[in-house]
């Protein structure tokens, strides 16, 4: 097993540790239009469990593969199999440390997809739309209406 780490943070991880990559289909909004683009991010194991259980999900493959593959290097790694117009997630490394803990922290995880392979076979849903850039206004309308006499001493 290779002792070597990814930074002083990641010193419980190493490059063979397992890690499950989604290809994901989710939406930019931009000038009022809805544009549709294909992200590469890490699923961890409590998302890929409930993924396989058949829940709808945006995601249209899922690749079990090991940190060092993906990480290694100055730059990161596509996977064979995942189009070159897909684009790695936001913060995609950190997700990726952080989904490979929950790899080891829930061993039997790793079990669900052979490392290496690609399953396919997901419950494949765009109809609630992933929307990457969506900003959420809160308005007055969004506060409870509270009954008067709740903060009254009866």
């Amino acid at each position: 097993m290779t002792t070597a780490t990814f930074s002083s943070d990641t010193t419980d991880l190493t490059p063979d540790d397992y890690i499950v990559l989604g290809l994901a289909t989710c939406f930019i909004k931009e000038d009022g239009e809805i544009h549709q683009v294909e992200v590469i991010e890490p699923i961890p194991s409590a998302a890929l469990e409930a993924i396989l259980k058949g829940i709808p999900t945006s995601y249209k493959l899922a690749y079990a593969t090991t940190l060092g593959n993906i990480l290694g290097g100055d730059t990161l790694q596509r996977p064979d199999g995942f189009p070159q117009n897909a684009q790695f997630s936001d913060e995609f490394e950190q997700r990726a440390i952080a989904t490979a803990r929950t790899y080891k922290r829930r061993e039997s995880a790793t079990e669900l997809i052979p490392l290496g392979t690609t399953y396919t076979e997901l419950n494949y849903s765009t109809e609630r739309k992933r929307v990457l850039n969506a900003s959420r206004v809160v308005t007055k309308d969004d506060n409870i209406k509270q009954h008067p006499n709740t903060h009254k001493v009866l």
